[in-house]
């Protein structure tokens, strides 16, 4: 049971870029929630498992004697969602759903924001030990994506407003 969890349904078994597999499962069940329960439901979701993951993350570093396993893509789940959530946020004010292209937007903003881990993510990751630094620089990863996806998607709506109108 631990390894479905901690592997997010086996994602993280696969044999290249396990982080992006886990990612893009973890967004495709992302976005099937958003289609059926409001996004506080999806927020609600990523601070449970986030605390959960933490926890869980600890008795298997401590079995394994191992830190942040690359097969563990918990961590990549909780981050992405996160940064679905903050996209979702900004869109719905507006009263549109979430399509693929902003799921998307979230997931190539996380993965750079992930691999690059820049600034404080990457500190968080180097001096962060057991599952509050596996998971913690992945939630900061996503905060930061959801902010550049939600601004980026700013941006492409302004640019196709300003393209319907005929001069």
């Amino acid at each position: 049971m631990q390894k479905l969890f901690l592997t997010f349904f086996y994602s993280g078994l696969f044999p290249k870029a396990p982080g992006t597999a886990g990612t893009i499962l973890g967004a495709l069940v992302g976005w099937a929630i958003l289609k059926l329960l409001p996004i506080s439901t999806l927020f609600l979701l990523t601070i449970l498992i986030s605390v959960v993951s933490i926890g869980v993350i600890n008795i298997y570093e401590a079995a394994t004697n191992s830190h942040d396993n690359s097969q563990i893509v918990i961590d990549e789940v909780v981050g992405v969602w996160l940064a679905i959530c903050i996209c979702a946020d900004f869109l719905a004010p507006t009263g549109s759903q979430v399509g693929m292209v902003q799921i998307l937007i979230c997931v190539v903003f996380f993965r750079l924001f992930d691999i690059l881990k820049p600034s404080i993510i990457g500190r968080i990751d180097r001096d962060v030990k057991g599952g509050l630094g596996v998971v913690g620089d992945d939630l900061v990863a996503g905060f930061f994506a959801g902010i550049v996806s939600a601004a980026l998607w700013n941006l492409i709506r302004q640019f196709e407003t300003v393209q319907n109108y005929n001069f």
